[in-house]
């Protein structure tokens, strides 16, 4: 993983070094940093989904368009409540689906919750939302006990990497 602040490095997250990785990665999130942090398909640049000052950081090292909203990582599926609000009469297919998907590369899109900033949506009433099924990701998330806004960690239109080595460049 690595941190967007001016010192940017990369955190070997191995097996003896994932509790220090895990706590700078939570460090600089609760601190309003941004993080790229690797997922079960590329790697994300991560923030506090419910800052919306630390979700401007992501657009800007991006270079994203605000209009293009951002996915919402959850740690658990009883998470959903804090990003969505599940409609009654699709509740059901919502819990089967993330029940055989999740944590995985499913992305639902639901009504999203009022304590979800408009900049992470674009303005949409809706939000795009997951549970991630790579061990890192997962670990931070719940650590950081907080949803994340962490769409690819590429510069807006360009391959999305999958390597820290990658996203450094």
């Amino acid at each position: 993983m690595t941190s967007a602040v001016p010192d940017t490095r990369i955190v070997q997250a191995t097996d003896e070094e994932m509790k220090e990785a895990v706590d700078q990665a939570c460090a600089l999130l609760r601190a309003g940093e941004i993080v790229a942090l690797p997922t079960e398909t590329v790697y994300g640049l991560a923030a506090d989904a419910f800052s919306s000052s630390a979700v401007a950081k992501v657009f800007a090292a991006k270079e994203r368009p605000s209009f293009d909203p951002l996915i919402v990582h959850i740690a658990s599926r009883g998470d959903l409540k804090k990003v969505t609000i599940v409609p009654d009469d699709i509740a059901d297919t919502v819990g089967k689906l993330t029940a055989a998907f999740w944590p995985g590369p499913l992305t639902l899109i639901l009504p999203k919750h009022s304590d979800i900033p408009d900049l992470v949506t674009s303005g949409l009433p809706t939000v795009a939302v997951r549970q991630s099924a790579h061990p890192v990701f997962r670990a931070i998330n719940k650590q950081f006990d907080r949803p994340i806004a962490a769409p690819s960690a590429n510069r807006f239109g360009r391959i999305s990497p999958t390597s820290a080595s990658a996203v450094m460049k």
